[in-house]
């Protein structure tokens, strides 16, 4: 798949750090989630003022496309179809010695859950999902970006490449 976002700790105007042990590596599955509006599923962590795209990581024995369905099932609580495969999100967070590539889809939402699937961890955040259209949604990052914060599972430093990351896949979403 197609690079079409890369995120590094110069995007943040921070030195890079070498390292001479191999990173660790985590793939992720994420990307834009359509409802019959044509709103765009943003999730909003209130206690971290972050407004991200639903994802997360890839379990073992998944693929990425099982792990964007679990992930959508488990933050959105709803069934999705994957209509395309964007490409792939890369974040090298050299301060930590870690690199994600996460595949991006776009998909449509078909069934609405009865409820979500939220970890403890979200639930602290105070996570909630949203539909907004897909200039307001990228707004709402944009500013929740020049003013994240911390929480007890998550450092700004990680928190601004999630952002940063979901801010870039919505932009090319939107220009293709």
């Amino acid at each position: 798949m197609k690079e079409i976002v890369k995120i590094t700790d110069q995007d943040f105007g921070i030195a890079p750090v070498m390292s001479t042990s191999e990173p660790t590596i985590r793939l992720g599955a994420r990307g834009i989630v359509l409802n019959d509006k044509g709103e765009i599923a943003l999730i909003h962590k209130v206690a971290k003022n972050e407004y991200k795209l639903p994802g997360g990581g890839v379990d073992d024995g998944e693929d990425a496309r099982q792990a964007f369905r679990r992930e959508c099932e488990e933050e959105l609580g709803c069934i999705v179809d994957i209509i395309r495969e964007l490409g792939v999100a890369n974040e090298y967070k050299s301060q930590e010695n870690f690199r994600q590539s996460s595949f991006v889809y776009e998909a449509k939402k078909t069934v609405t859950l009865e409820s979500d699937c939220l970890t403890d961890k979200e639930k602290a955040e105070g996570t909630k999902c949203l539909w907004l259209p897909k200039l307001q949604a990228l707004d709402k990052m944009k500013r929740s970006f020049r003013s994240l914060k911390a929480s007890q599972y998550d450092s700004v430093y990680r928190t601004k490449f999630m952002v940063l990351r979901d801010i870039r896949i919505l932009e090319y979403y939107i220009n293709k």
